[in-house]
């Protein structure tokens, strides 16, 4: 059971990445964040009654993790909302290279041959991506020219190559949402050690809520309430999110569960972004996109075997 929980939450981080594309093409990034958990909080408020009994000590660690997420997602949203899609779903996959490192200088864990081999994958998947915008030699781009035919399709085939630049600063923003999403997976599992599901995604996101309207006071950011209610991506964004977390938790809070066959199954979103490059946004090298991410998830099935 737990394994199919975390397929879910795998399976719907991927299709959250979709939505929040989506969602940004109506709304800016503060007003997507703000009534997307707000949204959120609104959908788990229900079970309120369920969240009592949390002492002081556990409270101030689920603020701590609710600020982490807070910005971790100010980051990834800033990335995900002018990176291609496909290439955020790939970057996102060295959450498992934070993980473990995490694991090893907080919990003290050693690495086996295997974790390194699989590690050394991750990393040569992750450096694999700067060779995809690497330019052709003279002749094949001059012939690739010749093909494009019209000025208006060679004008088309530029835009798309832009379109793969990625500016460094929005592929350091993607690596610190993804480093700041491992540190708040590594407190997940010590949480549900003491305290249940429903308490930790209650005063999570009640915490989250927060912490985006002291940011939009303080930074005095303009919402347009309005727009973003009849933003239908934000809501879907928000129910996905209830959803996935709380299979998450759940299994988290199963003692059966192991952190690293969660880490394999989790990397299943990944394959729904590349995908959704392809079909949805219609962006291009889908395929050394997909020879990238095979590197690094044969990179963490032999870290997990």
């Amino acid at each position: 059971m737990w394994m199919l929980q975390v397929l879910v939450y795998g399976l719907l981080k991927g299709t959250r990445e979709i939505v929040k594309k989506k969602s940004l093409g109506r709304s800016s990034v503060i007003e997507v964040l703000f009534f997307y958990t707000l949204f959120a909080f609104l959908f788990v408020s229900v079970d309120a009654p369920n969240a009592g009994g949390v002492d002081i000590p556990h409270m101030g660690y689920i603020a701590l993790k609710s600020f982490i997420i807070f910005l971790a997602w100010m980051c990834s949203f800033k990335a995900i909302k002018k990176m291609p899609i496909s290439l955020y779903g790939i970057l996102d996959l060295s959450r498992v290279l934070f993980a473990t490192l995490l694991a090893v200088v907080v919990m003290h864990e050693t690495l086996s041959r295997n974790q390194v081999l699989g590690l050394v994958l991750v990393c040569a998947g992750l450096l694999m991506l700067k060779g995809r915008n690497r330019k052709l030699p003279a002749f094949l781009s001059l012939w690739k020219e010749k093909q494009c035919g019209s000025e208006q399709e060679r004008k088309a085939q530029k835009q798309e190559t832009e379109k793969e630049n990625v500016p460094v600063r929005l592929v350091l923003f993607a690596l610190a949402s993804c480093l700041l999403n491992a540190l708040s997976g590594l407190m997940d599992k010590l949480l549900m050690r003491d305290i249940t599901s429903s308490q930790l995604q209650f005063w999570y996101m009640l915490f989250l809520v927060f912490f985006y309207l002291v940011y939009i006071i303080i930074a005095r950011q303009k919402i347009n309430v309005k727009s973003a209610l009849k933003n239908p991506w934000i809501w879907l964004l928000a129910l996905l999110f209830v959803i996935a977390d709380r299979s998450l938790f759940l299994a988290n809070g199963n003692p059966d569960s192991k952190i690293s066959i969660m880490t394999l199954i989790k990397q299943s979103g990944c394959i729904v972004t590349i995908l959704a490059g392809k079909f949805i946004f219609h962006e291009k090298k889908i395929g050394y996109k997909l020879l990238c991410a095979a590197v690094i998830i044969a990179g963490i099935v032999i870290a997990v075997l």
